[in-house]
């Protein structure tokens, strides 16, 4: 049974990465230390007695085709009825269209309990949820008025539709049509792998489409933007006839079950109308507000799964008495000890439990940093956090769900022979969390992402400047208790590994290419030092506070430092070194 993490989240948020200078933002009001921590008890709740009660019966039953439109377990409706009933559908929202405006830090730690007690449900909002942003920022001032109000409610949901059957992640290759109609547009293709692009949730369904206005340029400068809905808007808002677009058939899945992923026909008839966004041939552009906005999500999703994966593991691990380790921190007397007790267990279980929290930090950390992009007034401040931000996105999203399947991998491993088990429930997450490095581009296309236009953009001073607050703060850090000067030591080689590395890839832009990934890979162990170093620190000078979970935290941090830091310095090597091997090898000889 999940247990949401308040205690961990509280203290990343407030202590950690600190939320202090969102409060009196103007964008802000009322923003505060109080509302959050009510905000995350309120979520916790919904998590785990609405959401987590119904996550294994989702993959059992999951999602159903029918010619009338897919159907999904009444459980799940009813989840989502509650769900918008609780106004979560309006968290992030707009005010002005009936939002509430929270903050992206408070929505990524809320969407981490929804991930971890139900990854299938929590899809459908997170869609709807990118679709409102890139209307909002990117809509007429009809379209805004039209769609927004109802999609923030809930009351409608929404789909980003991307790639096509001939296409893959190389969206220049997209072929559906938009023929030009007045003041909308016909549109005829077939997208597939769509995110609850059919469902019986809402009565409809708002899709962002792209699509090609004829006679537009070839390849990605020739890409628009549409809005589709599902059933036409009339004037006076209430909706009129079908549009021109259905569900032909949903995928069957590793994992997921009862997220419906579909494949979508426009135009079987007469054509289905759109509204252009914008203007025309600027879709990828608009699309990747979508597409950033669902990078965080989706990069949560890893160490979410990553969380309900270690509690399953370590409730397991205290329960199934085996053998008797003749070693330390074993209880005396009896035949048997806990398997949590044997060395490699407790190896597994502080590795799930570091990489999970060093993760979440360093989501967190992206997550202010993109609110202080948004919400400080014009000037270096700003846009230094929103350099910082982007930069960090796709080192959230590629490692973070890297990690989520390795650490999903683990808590199999754990349970043993029972981790292969479906009862058990160990092998679901793991089958759910494979999908998440593949979402929203793969980890390779985050890594290239990283590399070329984030560090290669502006010959890497938004990471040297990273890495020099960093080193600072490492700096500052106090050595004189024992473990945290061995933290900050392994931090401060964690952060200079990633500064040769970046040295590295700035050098060698085409060897960069070839060793983009190990190079995400370790900016996220070495952010992810660096903030568990802090969290050493912060845990010795609070450890009157709350004895049990600062001695957890001193532990967790020790572990990092010495058994997962280290790999830094294997990735740096691999970056500087490892390219040509690559470059060199022919695939006719694989």
């Amino acid at each position: 049974m999940y247990k949401a993490p308040l205690k961990e989240l509280r203290f990343a948020i407030h202590q950690l990465i600190g939320d202090q200078p969102l409060v009196g933002l103007p964008g802000l009001p009322d923003y505060s230390t109080e509302l959050t921590d009510a905000v995350l008890e309120e979520a916790a709740r919904f998590a785990e007695g609405v959401l987590d009660p119904i996550n294994r019966l989702g993959d059992r039953t999951g999602a159903k085709w029918t010619a009338e439109g897919v159907r999904m377990p009444a459980e799940f409706k009813a989840a989502y009825q509650k769900f918008v009933e609780g106004g979560w559908t309006q968290l992030r929202a707009a005010p002005e269209f009936g939002g509430q405006g929270a903050p992206i830090l408070l929505g990524t730690a809320v969407e981490e309990m929804w991930a971890s007690s139900n990854l299938a449900f929590k899809l459908c909002p997170m869609l709807t949820q990118g679709a409102v942003e890139a209307i909002d920022r990117c809509g007429n001032e009809q379209q805004k008025q039209t769609f927004l109000p109802k999609m923030i409610s809930g009351e409608w949901s929404g789909t980003m539709n991307l790639t096509e059957p001939q296409a893959g992640s190389d969206l220049a290759a997209i072929r559906t049509r938009a023929v030009r109609e007045g003041d909308h547009y016909r549109l005829y293709g077939q997208k597939i792998f769509i995110t609850y692009g059919d469902h019986d949730y809402t009565p409809n369904i708002i899709h962002m489409v792209l699509g090609r206005v004829e006679g537009a340029p070839a390849g990605v400068r020739g890409i628009s933007l549409f809005i589709v809905p599902k059933v036409l808007v009339n004037d006076d808002g209430s909706l009129g006839a079908p549009n021109d677009v259905r569900c032909v058939s949903i995928e069957h899945k590793l994992g997921i079950h009862a997220s419906p992923t579909c494949v979508l026909s426009y135009g079987d008839k007469e054509g289905a109308i759109g509204y252009l966004v914008g203007e025309e041939n600027r879709g990828l552009e608009y699309m990747f507000i979508m597409m950033n906005a669902a990078r965080l999500s989706v990069g949560l999703e890893g160490y979410a799964l990553a969380e309900r994966a270690y509690q399953q593991a370590l409730e397991y691990a205290r329960t199934r008495n085996q053998g008797k380790p003749k070693t330390r921190n074993v209880p005396e007397g009896g035949k048997a000890s806990p398997i949590a007790y044997h060395p490699d267990v407790k190896r597994m279980l502080l590795t799930m439990k570091a990489y999970t929290d060093a993760a979440r930090s360093v989501a967190l950390y992206a997550a202010l940093q993109l609110d202080l992009g948004k919400q400080l007034p014009a000037g270096d401040e700003k846009a230094k956090a929103q350099a910082r931000g982007d930069l960090l996105i796709p080192i959230v999203k590629g490692w973070s769900t890297e990690l989520g399947v390795l650490m999903a991998s683990l808590g199999v491993q754990v349970h043993g022979g029972m981790g292969f088990i479906e009862e058990t429930g160990a092998a679901q997450t793991l089958r759910d969390s494979r999908i998440a490095p593949i979402y929203e581009g793969t980890t390779g296309i985050q890594a290239n992402d990283l590399v070329g236009r984030k560090v290669g953009r502006d010959n890497g001073a938004a990471m040297y400047a990273l890495i020099a607050d960093m080193q600072a703060e490492l700096e500052q850090l106090s050595s004189s208790d024992a473990g945290v000067a061995a933290s900050k030591a392994a931090a401060l080689e964690g952060v200079a590994a990633l500064k040769d590395a970046t040295a590295a890839i700035l050098k060698d832009p085409d060897g960069a290419l070839a060793t983009c990934v190990p190079y995400l890979m370790l900016g996220g162990v070495a952010i992810g030092g660096w903030l568990t170093a802090k969290a050493h620190e912060l845990a010795v000078r609070s450890i009157s506070e709350d004895p049990e979970f600062f001695a957890a935290k001193q532990q967790i941090a020790r572990f990092y430092a010495s058994n997962l830091l280290p790999e830094a310095q294997t990735l740096a090597r691999i970056v500087k070194s490892g390219a040509a091997a690559i470059l060199d090898a022919d695939p006719a000889k694989l």
